[in-house]
């Protein structure tokens, strides 16, 4: 590709077109035809059927199909079709929330379409952007979107936003002139880019590019060498998954060698030992995951998070170190006036006084020299010159009053080699001449500075003064204008040569403010065990000043600029990163280094961004968090998660909302891994014991589907506490087996296996008969509304790890105490009533016997409390 930055606006278009006229209507539909639509290439996105599909490939789902083929290979068609029937739901369930995610983002990224002014048949037309080609003449001015990538051919005053790929929140001042050396993006000042938007000025510019030929479609390209990492959740359920498969065969095999070598038949014997892996295995546990996880993007969603993927809700919960874009998302992305510099006082901005004549004229005189409007909340024009508007109405003042009543009658614009503007007014009976620009230029211009109303000579004490002000508003990061004037005759229509010999009037000092949620939101993370990193393409000085303002930075040497680690290997980089909270003017490349090296520590890394620039490195962070409002659509076709408030805060409710929900999963696997462990332990003595087996198939499969699965459900829908921001993150690597884990199951596990047994073996030996005489059948069903109701009541150990019994815990979560009662009622109703017992392979029981199983049941209660009562005590 040519660099069309090193040539004029002519050579350009005649290197372009062949020739140096506008494209002619043949010229434009063969281009059109040549170079396609002015558009981002999308990536095909899956159907509904593909996503479907893809709900399978879970190991435990796997492992289920096999056991539902062998059960209808064993003609025990209820066990298949059971299996099959839990198995589809979890893959609905799964399809239906990403497809709704899906939409969600198609909705966000219709928010913006934008349209161009192009030269077309003599004649400048409004088309849709799309339609614009290679050789268009597009035409530009103050809230313009740039449709593509081109050359400019005219500028008056041009500035325009390119902060979608260079992060810089400032406009760019544009030139025409050619740019005889290699000069990187952000530098070529002659060119414009698609994404970007004009803030100040007008002019028109020849398409060089379009598509995915432009700035934003290579790094659109960059996107697809950029692999997606899989969150905690992800990694730890494959893992989880695997481990207690083959465990549970393990367990189910030597179950059918002892079977076998009992006596039994082979058929019989497998046919149990399948059922008993269908108990043992928690097939629902992939549904639970999905529907906790579905609710926990429910109530992001009206947190301002919209969720692309599911996993990110949990993701989030793991974070260690959060590398977060500046503008827009840890600062307000508007302009704001902070400080007034007036007759030698620094004034901030919330005490300025409407009453003092000094800031007053300070204040009308920056609303007359001054280009933007604001119509019906939108503004129009430079950041700096809306923020001098907004600074206006704060302190009550109309600027459509104050230009109305100081009309302009004659102006000289800003030009970015002057770095000056003037404007002519009558104002109060005299003509002034208006002139803001950069502090140094304007210094070398005043000859005399205002004091208390009155005009005098300038003196090298006041320049001293005046420029150590402005070298401490730099160094806080602040933007400095100054103001002075002078008097002019009536009519009068100035010259850049008449910007001489003006009079001082005083400085203000903006700057774009950090959001007010956001240290408070950084101290979280902090507290958390979090590390927030501010990479951003603005200035280091700018960049650290927000960040010490809101505790990302604490000292300067933890500042750098980008080019910094351009020379480092990835290993210097590796041992680098901990040192550095603030990256200053970084390109695309160094994100995803940034990132990177965090990740080869072992952290898991959310990274925040709404440029195109941003894109790969949003793809290659665990979580990539896109803006909903300024970001771009690549960086939302790249991220996990996207805000619809821009707000660093919200990213900080997710990492609070993901730790709750992936402890609330742990709760559920803990109550389904405990109550499963329970029945294997209650039939692996059984068998030990040469005694018969305690369980028919349906009573396993009755368990799992209708009184396990929505206590599990209901811990996951546990309420949420701060207190887990009070915890450090967990590591990437670490199991959702850990010891202290698996020994609540255990412990759990026992207890319902122990009591379960002392059911069986109380309904075998006949103990609350009136002759005496116990059955095996009798026992069976013991044991089965034992096993059942232990498990509703072990839903409330599941809560915590600490005990609850004694504390308001016990009855906060409604869907808990919902799904006790209704599994009760269907086990009473099973246990009671004569017409379902040849169903569930049941008898009646006595009210003894009804009340033996319910005091069995219970006793877990205590049990588990008082072993994590002695657990904390050691």
């Amino acid at each position: 590709m040519q660099d069309y930055y090193k040539m004029t606006g002519q050579q350009v278009r005649e290197a372009v077109n062949g020739t140096a006229e506008p494209l002619s209507d043949s010229q434009v539909q063969a281009n059109v035809e040549k170079f396609g639509p002015n558009e981002l290439a999308e990536e095909k996105k899956k159907s509904i059927l593909r996503i479907f599909l893809e709900q399978f490939k879970d190991f435990l789902v796997i492992i289920l199909i096999a056991a539902a083929i062998i059960s209808g290979a064993l003609n025990d068609l209820e066990s298949a079709l059971v299996i099959l029937v839990v198995i589809t739901i979890n893959a609905i369930l799964g399809t239906v929330q990403t497809v709704k995610a899906e939409q969600s983002l198609t909705a966000l990224k219709a928010m913006s379409a934008p349209e161009a002014k192009v030269l077309r048949g003599g004649r400048v037309v409004q088309i849709p952007s799309r339609e614009v080609t290679v050789g268009d003449q597009i035409f530009l001015e103050a809230g313009d979107f740039v449709p593509a990538d081109g050359r400019l051919l005219e500028n008056a005053g041009l500035k325009i936003d390119e902060s979608a790929l260079t992060g810089e929140s400032l406009g760019v001042e544009k030139d025409l002139a050619p740019i005889e050396k290699e000069a990187a993006l952000g530098d070529r000042i002659n060119m414009v880019y698609s994404g970007s938007f004009v803030t100040y000025g007008r002019g028109s510019f020849l398409v060089t590019s379009i598509g995915m030929e432009t700035e934003v479609g290579k790094i659109a390209t960059l996107l697809k060498t950029t692999s997606e990492k899989k969150t905690p959740l992800q990694i730890n359920l494959d893992n989880f998954g695997k481990k207690l498969s083959i465990l549970i065969l393990i367990f189910c095999a030597i179950l059918f060698g002892l079977s076998v070598y009992r006596g039994e038949s082979a058929g019989n014997a497998f046919l149990f030992a399948v059922a008993l892996a269908v108990a043992a295995i928690p097939e629902a546990l992939s549904s639970i995951v999905t529907i906790v996880l579905s609710f926990g993007t429910q109530k992001m969603a009206k947190e301002h998070a919209i969720i692309r993927k599911l996993q990110a809700v949990e993701g989030l919960g793991s974070v260690s170190v959060i590398c977060s874009d500046k503008t827009g998302t840890l600062t307000q992305n508007k302009m704001t006036v902070e400080d007034y510099y007036v007759e030698g006082r620094r004034i901030p901005a919330a005490e300025i006084d409407t009453d003092d004549p000094a800031q007053m004229q300070l204040l009308v005189h920056s609303v007359l020299c001054n280009d933007s409007t604001i119509d019906e909340e939108k503004e129009i024009g430079d950041p700096t010159e809306t923020a001098l508007i907004h600074i206006a109405s704060k302190v009550g003042k109309d600027y459509a009053a104050i230009r109305s009543d100081s009309p302009r009658f004659s102006e000289i614009p800003f030009d970015s080699d002057r770095k000056l503007m003037s404007t002519c007014h009558q104002l109060e009976g005299k003509s002034l001449m208006v002139t803001k620009g950069a502090v140094d230029v304007l210094l070398k211009r005043i000859s005399h500075i205002q004091e208390h109303g009155k005009s005098r000579s300038v003196t090298d004490q006041d320049r001293s003064a005046i420029e150590e002000q402005n070298m401490e508003f730099s160094r806080n990061g602040l933007r400095v204008l100054a103001f002075a004037y002078k008097e002019v005759a009536e009519n009068f229509e100035p010259g850049t040569e008449d910007e001489t010999d003006l009079t001082f009037l005083g400085l203000i000092a903006m700057m774009d403010p950090p959001r007010e949620e956001s240290m408070a939101a950084v101290a979280e993370c902090i507290d958390a065990g979090i590390k927030p990193v501010m990479i951003t393409g603005d200035h280091k000085i700018t960049a650290a000043a927000i960040a010490k303002r809101i505790g990302i930075l604490k000292d300067d040497s933890e500042a750098c600029e980008g080019a910094a680690i351009d020379h480092m290997s990835d290993e210097e980089l590796k041992s680098y990163v901990e040192k550095i909270s603030v990256y200053a003017r970084v390109s695309p490349e160094h994100k995803i280094r940034i990132v990177r090296a965090w990740q080869e520590k072992g952290n898991i890394v959310a990274m925040t961004g709404d440029g195109v620039n941003d894109a790969p490195a949003l793809k290659q962070a665990d979580i990539g968090v896109a803006m909903g409002i300024t970001g771009s659509e690549v960086s939302k076709d790249a991220a996990s998660m996207v805000l619809t408030d821009d707000n660093f805060a919200t990213i900080v409710k997710a990492v609070e909302n993901g730790r709750n929900i992936y402890q609330n999963i742990k709760h559920s696997i803990q109550f389904l891994l405990s109550g499963n462990f329970g029945a294997i332990l209650a039939v692996l003595y059984a068998s030990i014991a040469a005694l018969p087996v305690p369980f028919a198939p349906v009573h396993l499969l009755f368990i799992n589907l209708l009184t396990d699965s929505l206590p599990a459900i209901a811990l996951g829908l546990e309420p949420h506490t701060k207190d887990l921001m009070k915890e450090k993150p967990r590591p990437s690597n670490e199991s959702i087996l850990t010891k202290s884990f698996l020994t609540r199951i255990g412990a759990g596990g026992l207890s319902i296996g122990i009591t379960t047994m002392i059911a069986f073996l109380i309904g075998f030996h006949g103990v609350f008969t009136a002759a005496g005489q116990g059955s095996a059948l009798l026992g069976s069903t013991m044991a089965f509304g034992t096993l059942c109701t232990a498990r509703l009541f072990h839903g409330f150990n599941c809560k915590s790890n600490k005990p609850v019994v004694f504390t308001s815990k016990v009855f906060n979560n409604v869907y808990l105490i919902a799904a006790f009662f209704i599994g009760l009622i269907l086990i009473t109703a099973v246990l009671t009533i004569p017409g379902l017992h040849e169903i569930f392979k049941v008898q009646t029981l006595v009210l003894p016997q009804l009340f033996t199983v319910y005091g069995l049941a219970f006793i877990n209660i205590p049990v588990i409390q008082l072993f994590k009562l002695i657990k904390i005590k050691n």
